[in-house]
């Protein structure tokens, strides 16, 4: 890739180019930052905007138009021929608010996710919510922008703490006024996980109830479902419940990490698939994220517990065992639970957690024999001293399938540490749909940017647009791919060779500059809603 520029200076933290060529000198000619010339450009919608340059002023996107770098004046010229241009990926599932947070510029950096290309990430799914954020001022920096979720883990643990019992109509209320503030502080909707505890041990209608107070800030319900699988109530039903809830709440609903988990359920896509169409042609706009792994990533006790058994958190299961009696019925759980993920030959323990040590790329099944164990037992052996994120290979290769195909769903990474997700989703992704499967660049970039940024309700993001802010990625689509597997989850991704974030260079041929350029992105509330 060439490089034409006026004069570029870096200090010695951000040494990336040094240089001064000859600039042409346009009379009376617009002054821009940089003008990306030659590539093969995607917009968000999919569409090859054909022979086009791009001009960014001020981090944003002034100018896309044939012809600007030979008329126009710029500090600089990246010429991306042979390269493809497209709006910087969304990820609308992560779980980086601790690294987000953190006064680590390392880890502030994000770059599991920029050497994917990805621009804007979404933080706070599955109920977590951000309260660091509270701690964050608006301009705190990133090498991403970030946008976040009200949490309702998070607000019924601070409310509730982790007892199985209905709300009472003050605690609803507090919830709900909780929502508020989150809503109220900029976040993109309401989040659940309502297979995690303690959100698993709230109703449909508690939910609903919570749902719709962020619905009258516009925003949308994103879940995990209460069930993938097909047990406690089956992952059809469950997909039920959760468009019941954004029915109720008159709200948009985003499914997470879309899957049909454990044998007993595969083929099940197809029935998945219609209720969501089904939806749609009732007026509900119905959307998803998916990873492209057949290996799901949680930890042994959301996993393998029976939820009842996790009344109280990992304190209470312990005084459970005690009794002989629940102890047995436990044990019954996790022996059904293992056999629903296919067994624990599929079960890999990729990290331990909470302090403990424990033999790391080991299936359940090789640990119980290191332990000269049954697999249940080697669970609760490991339960009674901290936990273990799992990997669990639980999927169909049909289903995932059958999901990509579908228009209205989009990559997510549902990245945490210990599976290649986090560092390699969207190039597998690439991979899978692009080189294998058949499809164009342009359905790739538009299930990676446009698609998402309207379904979360960013209005000015995922499109290459005159206004819009520019966040790009430029890469090689010989050359992107995911290096990230089971074995070494934690390598970065390859084959970006420019990424802008809000008009900043962070990646330049290939290397990160340690830019932290990112933005904080909240959602404006209505006016008056929040005095």
């Amino acid at each position: 890739m060439r490089l034409r520029s006026r004069c570029i200076v870096a200090g010695a933290a951000l040494a990336l180019l040094v240089g001064c060529v000859h600039r042409a000198e346009t009379p009376d000619a617009p002054q821009y930052d940089l003008i990306v010339t030659g590539g093969e450009v995607y917009d968000g919608d999919g569409q090859l905007l054909d022979g086009v340059d791009i001009a960014i002023r001020d981090g944003k996107i002034s100018r896309v138009e044939p012809g600007l770098a030979g008329s126009v004046s710029s500090d600089l010229v990246l010429d991306a021929e042979g390269l493809v241009v497209a709006p910087g990926f969304i990820d609308p599932h992560t779980h980086g608010e601790d690294e987000l947070a953190t006064g680590d510029q390392v880890k502030q950096s994000n770059l599991p996710y920029i050497y994917q290309g990805v621009t804007t990430v979404v933080v706070g799914n599955d109920g977590f919510g951000f309260p660091a954020l509270r701690d964050v001022a608006a301009s705190h920096p990133a090498g991403t922008n970030y946008a976040f979720l009200s949490g309702f883990g998070e607000i019924r643990s601070s409310v509730m703490g982790a007892e199985d019992r209905p709300a009472t109509a003050d605690e609803l209320t507090k919830m709900r006024s909780f929502v508020r503030r989150d809503m109220c502080l900029g976040a993109l909707g309401f989040s659940t996980s309502l297979r995690y505890v303690p959100q698993t041990f709230a109703d449909t209608d508690e939910v609903a109830e919570l749902a719709s107070e962020a619905a009258r800030f516009g925003g949308y319900y994103d879940t995990h479902m209460r069930d993938e699988s097909d047990k406690p109530i089956g992952v059809l039903v469950a997909l039920d419940e959760a468009i019941e809830i954004a029915q109720r709440a008159q709200m948009p609903l985003h499914v997470s990490h879309i899957k049909a988990l454990g044998p007993a359920t595969w083929g099940q896509s197809a029935d998945m698939i219609a209720r969501i169409e089904t939806a749609h042609a009732s007026g509900l706009e119905v959307t998803a994220d998916q990873y492209p792994w057949a290996a799901s990533g949680t930890r042994i006790s959301r996993a393998l517990v029976p939820g009842w058994a996790l009344d109280g958190g990992l304190e209470g299961l312990r005084e459970r065992l005690k009794d002989a009696e629940l102890r047995a019925q436990i044990k019954a759980g996790i022996i059904e639970n293992i056999a629903r993920r296919g067994g624990a030959d599929s079960l890999l323990i990729t990290a331990p957690l909470h302090g403990i040590e424990i033999e790391v790329g080991n299936t359940l099944a090789q640990l119980a024999d290191l332990y000269h164990l049954s697999p249940e037992e080697a669970a609760l052996s490991v339960l009674l001293k901290g936990d273990a994120r799992l990997a669990s290979f639980n999927m169909s290769a049909d289903d995932i399938a059958a999901f990509a195909e579908q228009d209205w769903v989009m990559t997510g990474s549902d990245g945490d540490s210990a599976h290649p997700r986090k560092y390699a989703s969207f190039p597998k992704a690439f991979d899978d749909l692009v080189r294998k499967g058949g499809h164009d660049i342009g359905w790739f970039v538009r299930r990676s940017t446009g698609l998402t940024a309207k379904s979360i309700g960013l209005t000015d993001r995922g499109f290459l647009r005159e206004g819009y802010a520019a966040d790009l990625v430029i890469f090689d689509p010989a050359k992107y791919q995911a290096n990230a597997n089971f074995s070494e989850p934690e390598l970065l991704s390859s084959g970006i060779e420019w990424l802008l974030v809000n008009g900043q260079i962070t990646i330049g041929e290939g290397a990160h500059n340690g830019r932290l350029a990112g933005q904080l992105l909240r959602k404006n509330a209505p006016d008056g809603f929040c005095e």
